[in-house]
């Protein structure tokens, strides 16, 4: 470790430079699928509304986020899972979330609506804290994992989205006949560095004055995590948690009289117009270094094919330009010592091809793909 840092800082002071491997156009995007050291991506592939994109970097010693695109019958379903604490989280909501959705769809013969996907995050919640509460005793730190949700769905011509957390889902929408682009985000978020967010928890516990901490210039709930939304993070839900074996540092001195986060999504629906041109969701580790205007025009100055990865080394070159380094010697840091320039980032961007979208286009064989595990 103390070699991974002492590389790491010496990485830090040299010069800073633009060289081959440093341009965001220099990796090519022929191949559909593929690996460039902790960079995983899907260049390009066909989902029921259009083509999509799709690519995660890796900066945790294990991977936290996980994402999948699942489209058939259903429409087009897409979920970016932030995770945090540990993989636990983002990988059960990855492995049953969309289970859930399928199951509770199928009971309303086939009809997508908000309260569809509700219930989905509800039993998905549900599950995983029967899980966490059969297991914590063997594996303490299961109760402090807890994961960001952001789940988009296209059905019949509407798009819903469900976000629990700070991910965020960005509309490229065209302007007029000016081959103009508009950046539009269709996702509220939950993080405690929003005064919104911060009032909301102080409305729901007027009894607690330390509901939200400043802590080294960031706002957090109780001074620990920054999302006030989540599936998981248990331990600020449960009372029963809030002892040992939870490690000292998430245990909370006073008694827990109502949960502190919740799982609800906030949910909202969106009629597909013609001008809008394509979504791109991401986990909140892209839009820490780009902003929704910058990606918008990325992907719309560039071809489809390699989007979601274009998007990410866009990102790894802001994180690198933050520290005064090479993108080039970024790419050289390992999981782990990564996750002090950047987090975890995974995009998925769908291209929304308006006469697939009104005929209402099965696609078979239905498409499902899930991220990699790890890099």
């Amino acid at each position: 470790m103390l070699q991974a840092l002492m590389n790491l800082f010496s990485l830090c002071w040299k010069p800073f430079g633009r060289d081959a491997a440093d341009r965001i156009d220099s990796i090519g995007v022929t191949g559909r699928e593929g690996k460039d050291g902790l960079l995983w991506f899907r260049d390009g592939g066909k989902y029921g509304s259009g083509d999509f994109s799709m690519a995660v970097v890796q900066a945790n010693q294990v991977l936290e986020d996980q994402s999948q695109i699942e489209s058939g019958p259903l429409g087009t379903f897409v979920g970016i899972y932030d995770g945090h604490g540990g993989p636990d989280a983002s990988r059960y909501v990855c492995d049953h979330l969309f289970r859930h959705f399928q199951a509770i769809s199928a009971e309303s013969r086939g009809v997508v609506t908000p309260e569809t996907i509700e219930r989905a995050f509800r039993q998905t919640e549900e599950g995983y804290t029967a899980l966490v509460s059969g297991s914590w005793n063997a594996r303490p730190q299961i109760v402090s994992a807890g994961t960001c949700c952001l789940v988009g769905v296209i059905f019949q011509q509407t798009l819903f989205v469900a976000n629990a957390g700070d991910s965020r889902v960005v509309l490229g929408k065209k302007v007029g006949n000016t081959g103009g682009m508009a950046a539009i985000q269709l996702s509220a978020e939950h993080n405690a560095n929003l005064e919104a967010v911060r009032q909301e928890l102080k409305e729901l516990h007027p009894h607690d004055p330390q509901i939200v901490v400043l802590k080294h210039g960031v706002w957090r709930v109780k001074g620990i995590i920054q999302v006030s939304r989540s599936i998981g993070d248990v331990y600020l839900k449960h009372a029963q948690f809030n002892r040992e074996p939870l490690n000292a540092k998430f245990r909370l001195p006073e008694p827990m009289n109502m949960p502190i986060l919740s799982a609800n999504p906030t949910i909202l629906s969106h009629p597909l117009q013609p001008n809008d041109s394509f979504l791109i969701f991401a986990s909140d580790g892209l839009w820490e270094h780009l902003s929704n205007e910058k990606a918008v025009d990325i992907v719309n100055s560039n071809p489809h094919a390699g989007s979601a990865k274009r998007l990410i080394k866009a990102a790894l070159h802001e994180a690198a330009r933050k520290r005064e380094m090479r993108y080039s010697d970024l790419r050289k840091i390992d999981k782990k010592v990564r996750r002090h320039f950047h987090d975890d980032i995974s995009v998925i961007v769908l291209f929304l091809n308006h006469d697939l979208i009104s005929r209402g286009t099965v696609l078979d064989p239905a498409l499902s793909i899930r991220s990699a595990l790890d890099h």
